[in-house]
């Protein structure tokens, strides 16, 4: 029964697809007009291939936007050095990604965009791309673009898989439907113990848990010469970075920087926003409350005078965590499910953070329980946190050791993927697409 109302409801879902085509495609040219798409590469949303394929056998790696994209990047690596003879294409959905994607893929793989769930986009795509094997990471779930791989007959896997708890609770009510998707993975590898009891609990009876792919990447790297002159510039300045923030959070870092600057002469606060494009809107909204701003992206230097030092550039969050020891990590003051922990503490940082953690919960508990973490409420927690690892040395480096420790706990996670990725990857070096 269960398996007539999933194919149901997939039906209506798939109907509704091909009726709402012409709405898709109006919204995606009002994103276009926002500048949130690709205005050299749109016809790729649309299923419309950029680039020719590589020849031999691919696998195809997909995750929503900069966070899983960069989790895939040491898969990728491994995948690489074990089978040498795929080819790798990555697929996003974000014009950041894209970016980034398009820095840092390794040769041999390529980036293109996702597809919109439509059924024709989606049928393009796979008849020019041919995976031999499919990865998604952690919880794109495009029903459209799901089944045509499976009915190409090609092999799925679900890597770092996250439930949260918002959706756990919003998938149960349509427990069939996410049971069906589900189904579609022959390889289900969850990123948490929470995780894994939210997808088994929603039907994947076969999802296993070996660690979070996140403890694989490698710290955030930083160009030696740009970091040397910012040390320079800013000399001995006391300092503290406030990281990959979202709108409604810059004005909380404003307010901490000004209570901070009372008991911290010559006080700089880097801000690095988690977009980098709404730089000079920021800006404004800070200079509003009387701060003096140094833009990265205009290239201004930071100055005497300088307040804020707003880094409102792409990928060079490395170099903001290796100028600062005391760092607060964004969407986490405003519901936003919070940015990566484990990023600044492999880079020597003593980490602060708000109440909103559900993208990385387990993580957060975890780390604080191990004294890697310190939460904070508002403005003010987050000023006197701040101050105390300011004046508190001590207290400061036990957090940086503290943290490094954890990001080092689940140093085995990238071998035991590719392991558990191994036999459905043999296939795919030979050509073989199968079934499950």
């Amino acid at each position: 029964m269960g398996g007539m109302i999933a194919a149901g409801v997939f039906g209506l879902y798939r109907g509704a697809a091909w009726l709402s085509a012409p709405l898709v495609r109006r919204l995606l040219r009002q994103r276009l007009a926002r500048g949130r798409e690709d205005p050299a590469r749109f016809g790729e949303r649309l299923g419309h291939a950029g680039i020719a394929r590589p020849e031999g056998p691919l696998v195809w790696i997909h995750g929503a936007s900069v966070g899983e994209s960069l989790s895939a990047l040491p898969l990728i690596g491994a995948i690489q050095a074990r089978w040498p003879g795929l080819a790798i294409l990555v697929t996003t959905g974000t014009v950041t990604s894209a970016k980034l994607m398009a820095e840092r893929l390794p040769p041999g793989a390529v980036h293109q965009y996702v597809p919109v769930d439509l059924p024709a986009a989606v049928s393009r795509f796979m008849a020019h791309w041919r995976p031999d094997f499919g990865i998604v990471i952690e919880s794109e779930f495009w029903p459209n673009l799901l089944h045509a791989a499976r009915a190409r007959g090609i092999e799925l896997a679900l890597v770092n898989g996250r439930m949260s708890a918002r959706s756990f609770a919003r998938w149960r009510r349509f427990r069939p439907a996410i049971g069906h998707i589900l189904g579609l993975f022959s390889i289900i590898l969850a990123q948490s113990r929470e995780d894994l009891r939210h997808l088994r609990a929603l039907g994947a009876g076969h999802a296993q848990r070996l660690g979070n792919l996140k403890f694989a990447a490698p710290p955030l790297t930083a160009d030696p010469a740009e970091l040397a002159k910012l040390q320079a510039a800013l000399g001995g300045r006391p300092r503290w970075l406030a990281a990959s923030t979202h709108p409604g959070e810059e004005v909380l870092v404003a307010a901490a920087h000004v209570a901070l600057a009372k008991t911290h002469p010559g006080l700089l606060t880097l801000l690095v926003p988690r977009h980098p494009g709404r730089g000079a809107v920021i800006a404004e909204e800070l200079a509003a409350r009387g701060l003096n701003v140094a833009r990265r992206a205009l290239g201004q230097a930071p100055t005497g005078d300088t307040d804020i030092y707003l880094a409102d550039t792409l990928g060079e969050l490395g170099l903001a965590y290796r100028l600062a020891e005391v760092v607060f990590v964004g969407g986490s003051l405003v519901p936003k499910g919070g940015q990566n922990l484990l990023e600044p503490a492999k880079l020597e940082s003593a980490i602060l953070c708000g109440p909103h953690t559900a993208n990385f919960l387990r993580v957060s508990q975890d780390m604080a329980a191990a004294g890697a973490l310190r939460r904070v409420e508002d403005a003010a927690g987050l000023a006197e946190a701040a101050a105390m690892l300011l004046d508190d040395g001590a207290a400061r480096r036990a957090m940086i050791a503290a943290a490094a420790s954890f990001a080092q706990s689940e140093s085995g996670v990238l071998d035991a993927i590719a392991e558990a990725l191994a036999p459905a990857l043999d296939r795919a070096a030979k050509g073989t697409i199968t079934g499950i």
